[in-house]
C-alpha cells in the first residue's frame, strides 16, 4: 500500500511519517478498550491549546510518566508524583494539566463502576454507532458538535477537567465515535467496511 500514493485527509501533514502512521492506523478507528480510551482522554486533555502533533511526539513520554495509562495507578498519584512530573521533559509540564490527569483518572474509575466500562458510557453519546461525516475540504470540519457539547457537559458534571466541547470532539474523532475522514480519504471506506458488522 505504501508504494501507491493514497489520498488522505486535508488536515494531515504528510511530510511527517509518524503523523501519517497515526492517521492511517489509529485516527477514526472505533475504540472500545478502556485503557486506550483513558490514554486518548489523557492525551487530548494535555493537548488543550497546543497542536495535536506536539502531543503525538510526546506520546511515549506520557506512557512512561502515567504508568502505561493504567487508570488505577494514575488515580493513586500523590502531590509528590505531580511535583516529580513537573520535572519531566518528556511531557507538557503544566501543573494544572498534570493534576487534571490524576483527577480525571479518579472520575474515569467512577464511570467504570457506574456503567461497567468507560466505553459503555462514552458510546451512548452517539447511540453506540459511529457517526459518518461528509467532509470534502478542511473548512468542512466542525470544531464542536451537539454530541461533543453534551458529552463534555456530562464529563464536567462528573468532575473531569480540561475536556471542553472542542477537546471532546477531537477525542470523538480520534477514537472513531465519528468517522471524520474526508470523502476522498482512503481510510474512510476502509473503516466503514471494517466496522459495518459491529
Amino acid at each position: 500500500m505504501s508504494e501507491q500514493i493514497e489520498c488522505r485527509c486535508p488536515w494531515l501533514d504528510t511530510t511527517k511519517p509518524d503523523y501519517v502512521t497515526y492517521h492511517d492506523e489509529e485516527w477514526g478507528v472505533p475504540l472500545y478498550d478502556d485503557q486506550k480510551l483513558f490514554e486518548f482522554i489523557t492525551l487530548e486533555s494535555a493537548q488543550a491549546g497546543l497542536s495535536w502533533y506536539t502531543i503525538l511526539k510526546k506520546r511515549q513520554g506520557y506512557k512512561k510518566a502515567f504508568a502505561n495509562f493504567d487508570v488505577k495507578k494514575v488515580a493513586e498519584f500523590t502531590s509528590d508524583d505531580i511535583e516529580r512530573l513537573m520535572l519531566n521533559k518528556e511531557i507538557v509540564r503544566n501543573r494544572l494539566k498534570i493534576a487534571a490527569t490524576v483527577n480525571n483518572a479518579k472520575c474515569f474509575i467512577g464511570i467504570q463502576k457506574e456503567f461497567g466500562s468507560f466505553s459503555n458510557y462514552q458510546w451512548q453519546f452517539v447511540s453506540n454507532r459511529p457517526l459518518v461525516s461528509h467532509l470534502n475540504n478542511i473548512e468542512d470540519y466542525p470544531a464542536i458538535t451537539e454530541q461533543s457539547t453534551a458529552f463534555a457537559k456530562d464529563l464536567k458534571k462528573r468532575g473531569f477537567k480540561f475536556l471542553g466541547p472542542t477537546t471532546v470532539y477531537a477525542h470523538m474523532q480520534a477514537c472513531g465515535m465519528v468517522n471524520d475522514h474526508s470523502n476522498d480519504c482512503f481510510r474512510k471506506e476502509e473503516i466503514i467496511e471494517a466496522f459495518s458488522g459491529e
